[in-house]
């Protein structure tokens, strides 16, 4: 059911019946490794290239999300994914080797939320069974398209940030046990005039913004309806500028209720600068970590703001300025919290 201008209320409440999450040697020193289902070694999982790497990884984590769902591949209907790497390559060759239906999405890296948005809606209004939402990234490949290859050695400013290496599945169903999604908000492209590729976090915060004051304005709902606001890859520049933004809009959202997947995935130490980026942020993140807490009882309500940085390598090198997006979901346990 539409409800205002952009947001979804799903009746039936598609279930999120099970998850598969796949990491790095990076990831695996971080701060939530008990997120992922499978940890890598090497960057490379065996293949020539970090592009076909983020391939596997993909395919990986969307095997462990059927194989934790209890269901044959054969009863996927769609496998709904995208990612950053030119013309979402690596999703596309995943869907050849799954073999299922197949809807590739790009919202940069609020692809994660789009997709379980899409999976939502289509099994909510009796389209599909079940269908595996998902993304992956891959640190070497994304800073060989976006930036410079990582053997340069180019020296970052304070604002980058380091894209994650890794994938997050879920698998939504009709029926099943598991967190509930509930609604889910588009976003609308914001650009504030920025134009450098090296400060995502500023960039995306007033569209992760917007988002926010469109959900809960659609919802009718206060921020403390949910235990938990978290951003897709803000970083610690991009959370700031977001909370001083919520506060001059009179939108009431405490630091502690705020979090960002961007600053959940690495441990303090780790040289990411601003923290972590990449689609694969929020996907590892809300489907390994928030979601377990969930399973555990610690969490019942949430809203996942998945941010997204909708330049490309050309736009850049034309002095265009970074349109952004953001786009919502909110995930809730269907229990009452003891």
């Amino acid at each position: 059911m539409l409800i205002g201008r952009s947001t979804w209320l799903y009746n039936n409440q598609p279930v999120i019946i099970s998850t598969g999450t796949v990491g790095g040697p990076f990831e695996a020193k971080g701060n939530i490794p008990e997120a992922f289902d499978r940890l890598h070694g090497d960057m490379w999982l065996e293949q020539s290239s970090f592009e076909k790497a983020q391939q596997i990884m993909m395919e990986e984590a969307s095997e462990i999300a059927i194989t934790n769902g209890q269901i044959q591949q054969e009863q996927v209907n769609f496998f709904i994914s995208g990612d950053l790497i030119n013309q979402i390559t690596p999703s596309n060759f995943a869907a050849e080797t799954l073999n299922i239906p197949y809807f590739g999405l790009f919202s940069a890296c609020a692809t994660s939320m789009e997709s379980l948005a899409l999976s939502a809606l289509i099994i909510d209004g009796n389209g599909a069974d079940y269908i595996l939402s998902g993304t992956a990234s891959h640190n070497a490949a994304t800073e060989k398209q976006f930036r410079y290859p990582t053997e340069y050695g180019g020296q970052k400013p304070p604002s980058a940030q380091w894209t994650v290496t890794g994938a997050g599945c879920a698998l939504v169903a009709k029926n099943g046990n598991g967190p509930r999604v509930t609604s889910a908000t588009v976003g609308k492209v914001v650009d504030m005039g920025l134009t450098d590729p090296f400060n995502m976090g500023a960039a995306m915060a007033p569209a992760a913004v917007d988002t926010i004051e469109t959900h809960l304005r659609e919802r009718n709902v206060e921020p403390s309806f949910y235990d938990l606001i978290i951003t897709g890859d803000l970083g610690h520049i991009g959370r700031e500028i977001s909370l001083d933004l919520l506060q001059k809009k009179n939108i009431n959202i405490t630091e502690d209720m705020f979090q960002d997947c961007g600053l959940t995935v690495y441990r303090e130490g780790q040289p990411v600068l601003s923290g972590a980026s990449g689609t694969a942020s929020s996907a590892t993140a809300t489907y390994g970590h928030f979601l377990k807490l969930m399973e555990k009882q610690q969490l019942n309500r949430i809203l996942v703001v998945a941010t997204g940085s909708l330049h490309s390598p050309l736009t850049v090198q034309q002095k265009d300025s970074i349109p952004c997006i953001a786009h919502a979901v909110s995930i809730e346990s269907g229990r009452d919290m003891p």
